[in-house]
């Protein structure tokens, strides 16, 4: 399957074991610092408690039968904190405060020296990954735009400097993981979208600066906000057409529950994307048809060839058997219109 036409892929999370996470802490923040006591199983076995349910991810995601699989980031707290927390300058236990997307005060890492990483992050998921699937495989860090929107910035001249050194720390990341296995580098970038002004004027220079030299295909992830958490949300992007500008090779894009103007697939003639066609906000699971239509309504501006198929974003903080289900109906939608062309 991995030549098809309108592969089919996940965003990045799956929805983690009750067993091993506190869902109810975990629905009442997406946290940007550490929060360890979300984790129901001791430090001493958590490793292995984490690789367990990796496990059970991949597993799901392949019977599920999507083309692309990832490691479900079972062992996040959230897709941003585990890499932005892993940084040197970085002060986790006396955090600062800034304003979220939803205009609330949210902790954040407060920057009070140079950033750098320090170690591998995410190596040894992917090397897990790898050994646990003959699928192609994708892997996510939070993108270097993002990390600076969440950062109190204590230490560089401007968010463009830190920016740049957030940057520096995803590149050298990214190049490890692609050396470790991984097929595909996915950057979250959802703050783009948040802060277009800002975007404008560094955003795509970030991006540019973290995928450097990065073999392979690259994707840029861009929502308005887990479903769980942001309802209403507009129908078009305020940051998008200039993503076409960059190097990543793919743009991936929330579009079933915004209900997004699709022509704006248009704007980015240079990219394949990645739509979404499942709404994480609808606790029912949409038909195969329906998934076909969104399918089909993406395909009358985009090709095949450039199509990839995904939910709207992360699927974390869904039910496992709500987010499987609609895996299923995401895959046999797909088939539906493959089928077709």
């Amino acid at each position: 399957m991995a030549d098809a036409l309108l592969q089919t892929t996940v965003v990045g999370s799956y929805p983690q074991p009750d067993w091993l996470v506190n869902r109810q802490m975990l629905s009442k923040v997406v946290p940007r610092t550490r929060l360890r006591e979300i984790w129901r199983v001791s430090e001493p076995f958590l490793e292995q408690a984490q690789d367990d349910a990796t496990r059970l991810a991949i597993r799901d995601m392949e019977v599920a039968g999507l083309d692309i699989v990832s490691d479900g980031e079972i062992r996040r707290e959230s897709y941003f904190n585990r890499f932005a927390t892993a940084l040197s300058g970085i002060d986790v236990d006396e955090p600062g405060v800034v304003l979220g997307r939803t205009s609330k005060p949210t902790l954040v890492p407060r920057v009070t020296g140079p950033i750098r990483r320090l170690h591998p992050v995410e190596v040894r998921d992917v090397e897990f990954l790898r050994r646990h699937t003959a699928l192609p495989i994708k892997i996510t860090l939070p993108g270097p735009f993002t990390m600076t929107q969440l950062a109190k910035n204590e230490f560089y001249s401007d968010d463009g400097a830190l920016a740049r050194a957030y940057a520096d720390a995803v590149n050298q990341e990214a190049r490890d993981l692609k050396a470790a296995g991984a097929d595909y580098i996915q950057l979250d970038e959802p703050y783009l979208q948040a802060h277009p002004e800002k975007a404008r004027a560094y955003g795509v220079e970030a991006i540019d600066r973290a995928l450097a030299g990065v073999p392979g295909p690259t994707i840029i992830h861009m929502c308005f906000g887990y479903a769980y958490v942001v309802h209403d949300k507009p129908s078009g992007y305020s940051f998008l057409p200039e993503l076409d500008k960059c190097c990543a090779a793919q743009v991936s894009l929330e579009a079933a529950q915004p209900h997004l103007d699709l022509a704006i697939l248009e704007a980015l003639p240079s990219k394949s994307m990645m739509v979404g066609v499942i709404d994480l906000g609808d606790p029912a699971v949409e038909t195969a048809d329906t998934v076909a239509g969104r399918i089909s309504a993406a395909l009358a501006h985009v090709v095949p060839e450039r199509l990839v198929v995904a939910p709207d974003c992360g699927m974390k903080y869904l039910k496992r058997d709500l987010a499987f289900a609609k895996l299923r109906a995401m895959v046999e939608g797909a088939r539906r219109v493959r089928a077709t062309l």
